[in-house]
This record gives C-alpha cells, structure tokens and sequence, in this order.
C-alpha cells in the first residue's frame, strides 16, 4: 500500500493567545469608546487609542458626516490626542 497524508484536525483554543506567558497588559492596542450621558437626549462621545500614523482630523470629518454630529479633536496631556 501507499503512503497517504492523511492529517487528522486538532482542537482549536480560542483562548491560546489570552493564555500565553508574553501576552500581559498593553500587548495589543485597543481603541476606546466611550459615551457619557448628559442632559436628557445628549451625550458626549470620546474615541482614543486611535494609531498616530492615522489622520484624527479626516476620521473625524467621517464620523461626522456619518453620524450627523459634531466634534474636535483634543490635545491631552495624560491621554495624548482624543476625538471628542
């Protein structure tokens, strides 16, 4: 008889990468939206984490022609730049 490669699947973990030992906080970069509620119907909408070679005035002008709202993009000096 011949020889057949046969391969057999394994089980998948989809907790492999939460479990390895080089994995801890910080390994991944994460974007952070957060919404703050207001007076009634309005609320405040902050974005961060956003990668520095992104343009944060061009994704802005998308979110607001998208969402029909309005924004700035501020300097903090803990936090670095937010879409507010």
């Amino acid at each position: 008889m011949s020889d057949l490669d046969i391969q057999i699947p394994t089980a998948f973990d989809p907790f492999a990468d939460a479990n390895a030992e080089d994995a801890g906080a910080g390994a991944k970069d994460y974007v952070h939206i957060r919404i703050q509620q207001r007076n009634g119907r309005k609320s405040l909408t902050t974005v961060q984490g956003l990668k520095k070679e992104f343009s944060y005035n061009k994704i802005l002008k998308d979110l607001k022609k998208e969402f029909c709202c309005n924004g700035t993009v501020v300097q903090d000096p803990e936090l670095g730049k937010v879409c507010v």
